[in-house]
């Protein structure tokens, strides 16, 4: 997925020693309440923030740090760190106290179960109930924000051809078949989960296959080299280059409802944090997060300040 540098100043230091990761990071800038009101319980309390090494989740991080500044807390950055695993295990571990993570990363990674449960809120009460369970973690409240796979194509072929659903593609490309060329990455084209299982389920012909690097489909849609790409629901380039993605109307892929994340015994010792967090998740969805995927992918601006700026815009903080 998606990699990118975040503010220098905000420079992690950390090692990969047998002791754990090492973090002396806070924002690089001051945070005033807005919205988002000072709790005493939280006023000074460290809290480390953790995330994954690509844009959305760095932005995410940064959210939840401006969130819990602006309540009173000291906010800890370990934003950026390499890997699912890595970053699940620092939670596990206790090196990190709160990140975002994905529905369908936890019940299908962490877990180990076999088949993903094609509604969103099922899928978030399975894992949240065996997480809990199986681990102590608590999964608050998904957000709106589902980073899922799927196909997209560029506005212009999309209102062309009436195209808003993967049901609208499949009834197009039998009438003409000729149009159904696909971009792809090598493993989508052959995994069960990628197109030889989300064809089984449509029934749409597929004329040519051309597989790239995950980056390079996005301006293979737009640039005519393919009529339908698979993407990420949320990358900030589905806004950069005016591509349509287009609904998985059969709920095939996975959900991925980006959710906040704690150990249990942490959020039992600062239950409010829950009540921090709930209205930023609520206000996330894939319009906003893809703005601010592209304001930093497309755009070239740091994360941390993209943040803070939708924080501001949103009324979180002053």
């Amino acid at each position: 997925m998606r990699l990118r540098g975040f503010l220098g100043a905000a420079l992690l230091l950390f090692s990969t020693a047998a002791c754990g990761l090492d973090v002396n990071a806070a924002l690089p800038f001051e945070v005033r309440p807005g919205s988002i009101r000072p709790v005493p319980e939280l006023a000074d309390v460290d809290i480390t923030v953790g995330s994954k090494d690509f844009t959305e989740q760095i932005i995410l991080g940064y959210i939840a740090e401006l969130a819990l500044e602006a309540a009173g807390a000291n906010a800890i950055d370990l934003t950026n760190i390499s890997g699912s695993n890595s970053s699940r295990y620092a939670l596990l571990d206790g090196q990190v106290d709160l990140q975002w993570e994905y529905t369908g990363t936890g019940w299908l990674s962490y877990l180990g179960e076999d088949e993903p449960i094609p509604q969103e809120k099922a899928q978030y009460d399975a894992v949240a109930k065996a997480d809990l369970a199986q681990n102590g973690i608590v999964w608050l409240p998904y957000s709106e924000v589902n980073n899922t796979y799927a196909f997209a194509t560029t506005e212009a072929y999309a209102a062309q051809h009436g195209l808003k659903t993967n049901s609208d593609m499949t009834r197009f490309l039998q009438q003409n078949p000729k149009e159904a060329v696909f971009c792809v990455e090598t493993e989508f084209a052959s995994r069960p989960d990628g197109m030889p299982g989300v064809r089984r389920t449509y029934g749409f012909p597929v004329t040519t296959t051309k597989t790239f690097g995950t980056g390079a489909i996005y301006s293979a849609i737009a640039g005519g080299t393919c009529n339908f790409g698979e993407v990420f629901t949320t990358d900030g380039r589905i806004a950069g280059l005016n591509l349509r993605v287009l609904e998985d109307d059969k709920k095939f892929f996975p959900q991925y409802n980006a959710t906040v994340t704690l150990r249990k015994e942490f959020l039992d010792r600062y239950p409010r944090i829950a009540e921090v967090m709930a209205p930023v998740s609520d206000a996330l969805d894939n319009e906003e997060i893809i703005e601010l995927n592209k304001q930093v992918d497309v755009d070239g601006r740091d994360p941390a300040k993209v943040a803070r700026d939708w924080m501001i815009s949103q009324g979180f903080i002053g």
